[in-house]
């Protein structure tokens, strides 16, 4: 079995084990495969493991004996799954590895925009407690969460977590989209959920159907106090319509862990905003995830080499 894994850097920079994905099959590894290797490195696989490296049609093509392709994520929107399925290739992805880890991102970001606790910590850093004339103060207004509404788009794994650490600090949470259904939880239309919201946290994915869906429209209906988090896929927002609600003060703020473009372009309009906080796509990149997506995508390519393959994405 030959298995070449695309992009194993961001997975495991070192602090987990390769050693049971090594035992199924001969391994070729590399930390990082740009979009003209990708031909070259995967012509001879049987199984192609990779995270978010873009494996198309031609990829498909060239490795004439590539049969599985494991996702060592849950989107999987960098795979031509139609081409797959066309070619018998099984694609197969992890699909509840991060639910608290990214939930704990999530409210983090939330935190961040209520409490600021980062800005007035670095002004404390910076010397700017030592210069007041006041005993505390504070760069911006703290918002106590209780009673604040979330809404919550796409009530599925993460975003029923979400809604739970919400209620734990007494939010209201309303949600669109999801097949959850968390007691105390309301259910709105998407226009509803803009307009009630204090904090709106997307958590689908990334279709054709919903790409750019967070726009000038949709934002014009939230309230002027409202924040936008998304620690989904970048692709959801239109993100010249969100700088521009951002820099008109439409919106109170943003935080993003996802960007259109990963890594992001240096004209990027978001980054550098004051009310926009921006992490590096790292929601999901705790220790524990990682190691239960290793052993998710060892039990996706064992099960595949017993015949009886799992998480199959294009079934």
């Amino acid at each position: 079995m030959e298995i070449v894994i695309t992009d194993g850097f961001t997975l495991n920079p070192g602090d987990i084990s390769w050693d049971n994905l090594q035992a199924l099959g001969n391994i070729s590894y590399f930390d990082r495969t740009d979009a003209i290797e990708i031909v070259k490195n995967c012509i001879n696989a049987n199984v192609i493991v990779t995270n978010k490296t873009i494996i198309n049609e031609d990829v498909m093509d060239a490795a004439a004996t590539l049969k599985m392709i494991a996702v060592t994520a849950t989107g999987y929107n960098n795979i031509d799954v139609t081409s797959a399925k066309k070619r018998g290739i099984i694609v197969c992805n992890v699909p509840t590895y991060g639910t608290h880890s990214v939930a704990q991102h999530a409210f983090a970001l939330l935190l961040h925009l209520s409490n600021h606790v980062g800005e007035n910590a670095a002004s404390v850093a910076n010397g700017a407690w030592q210069q007041s004339k006041d005993w505390c103060y504070s760069l911006q207004p703290i918002i106590e969460l209780k009673d604040k509404v979330l809404g919550i788009i796409g009530m599925g794994n993460i975003g029923n977590q979400l809604a739970i650490i919400g209620q734990a600090f007494g939010m209201k949470v309303i949600y669109n989209g999801g097949k959850k259904k968390l007691a105390g939880a309301e259910m709105v239309s998407q226009h509803e959920l803009f307009m009630q919201s204090d904090f709106i946290s997307l958590h689908c994915p990334l279709t054709n159907d919903n790409k750019g869906f967070v726009n000038k429209e949709l934002l014009g209906l939230a309230k002027q106090s409202a924040y936008l988090i998304n620690t989904s896929r970048g692709g959801l927002i239109n993100e010249k319509d969100l700088a521009q609600m951002l820099q008109q003060n439409k919106i109170a703020g943003a935080a993003l862990d996802v960007l259109n473009t990963e890594p992001p372009e240096k004209n990027n309009l978001l980054i550098g905003l004051p009310n926009c906080v921006i992490t590096p796509h790292n929601a999901w990149i705790s220790v524990e995830a990682r190691k239960r997506i290793m052993k998710t995508t060892v039990e996706n390519i064992q099960a595949f080499i017993n015949e009886a393959p799992q998480n199959i994405v294009n079934k």
